[in-house]
């Protein structure tokens, strides 16, 4: 997993490519934020998640569509923060 460093308030996108994964507009993944904490997100391409540390959750990315509800987040291990 790449990891980069967030703009407070903003997802971040990462370097790797992946043709099977749908590519998601990088001005809506900037406006996004954790619906819990509200703050920044990381995007894991190869994973489809958008990753909050602060919340210690994953949310799945399905069909191109962030899905940010606490019930869809997973619990992230404390090597994946």
């Amino acid at each position: 997993m790449t990891d980069h460093t967030a703009q407070p308030g903003r997802a971040t996108t990462g370097d790797a490519t992946n043709a099977s994964t749908p590519e998601i507009d990088r001005k809506f993944l900037e406006s996004l934020v954790c619906p819990l904490t509200h703050g920044p997100l990381r995007y894991n391409r190869a994973a489809q998640e958008l990753v909050s540390p602060k919340a210690r959750l994953a949310f799945p990315i399905r069909e191109g569509v962030p899905v940010l509800l606490e019930n869809e987040g997973r619990e992230l291990k404390d090597h994946e923060i």
